[in-house]
């Protein structure tokens, strides 16, 4: 299993909707229940944060490579989550 971190912001609507698609693939595609998403608020961890090179919340990377920044869709949510597999 590849290593995912979410780099987001509580108060960002688009973060939420991410977090809500993220749920919602893993009820819909049992296999993707096993994909541990290492979520850090960027707030909370400006030290983590900062020592990684985006602009947009939500951030995905996989095994240290962004793979998606900013306004997320359902189908991108589901795509980051199987390239973790």
């Amino acid at each position: 299993m590849k290593n995912v971190k979410l780099f987001y912001q509580e108060t960002c609507p688009h973060c939420k909707r991410a977090l809500k698609w993220m749920e919602e693939v893993a009820q819909e595609h049992p296999d993707l229940q096993s994909v541990h998403v290492e979520m850090i608020e960027e707030r909370k961890n400006p030290a983590i944060a900062d020592s990684y090179d985006y602009w947009y919340v939500p951030t995905f990377f996989v095994e240290g490579r962004k793979v998606h920044e900013g306004i997320a869709s359902k189908e991108i949510v589901e795509r980051i989550l199987r390239s973790a597999l």
